[in-house]
């Protein structure tokens, strides 16, 4: 195997593999949960050393981001920012069944992802030193959340 650098890329001559497997996620209302942990071990489960890593949120109300992981302010600013941008007001939405949070949520996941995909390098995800896995909670109160790790490499 060659050392990966810039200027050789790092060829494996060996069948392709998948590995799916769900985790299940209690939020405790609006919040950045980092999950990057869980993924890193459904990764090292899986045995796979270069590839793609997959991660979908199976939900509309909540959201998927890699973000910074070292300082919390960071995520602070972040809720701070969105809840400005997207206030939380009945009187703006029709959709309002579900809780005076429900569609400011929908709109928070739509103006974020709900899937990210990581490269796999030497059995580890590639993410950057400052970067972290999250699922964002835009709801108020808590909710079991269903992320799904898909794995595909070699």
């Amino acid at each position: 195997m060659n050392a990966m650098n810039a200027n050789s890329p790092e060829t494996l001559q060996m069948p392709l593999r998948m590995v799916q497997q769900t985790i299940s996620l209690r939020t405790n209302g609006k919040k950045l949960h980092n999950i990057t942990r869980q993924v890193e071990a459904v990764l090292a489960h899986s045995g796979i050393r270069m590839g793609l890593c997959n991660v979908f949120l199976r939900h509309t109300s909540a959201s998927l981001i890699v973000q910074e992981n070292a300082d919390p302010d960071v995520l602070a600013d972040l809720e701070t920012f969105f809840t400005k941008l997207i206030p939380e007001d009945a009187s703006q939405y029709r959709h309002i069944s579900e809780g005076v949070d429900d569609m400011p949520s929908h709109i928070r996941s739509t103006l974020t992802k709900t899937s990210e995909t990581i490269p796999i390098a030497n059995a580890k995800l590639a993410l950057g030193t400052w970067q972290g896995i999250f699922v964002w909670e835009h709801r108020n109160l808590g909710h079991t959340r269903e992320v799904l790790v898909h794995i595909t490499g070699c």
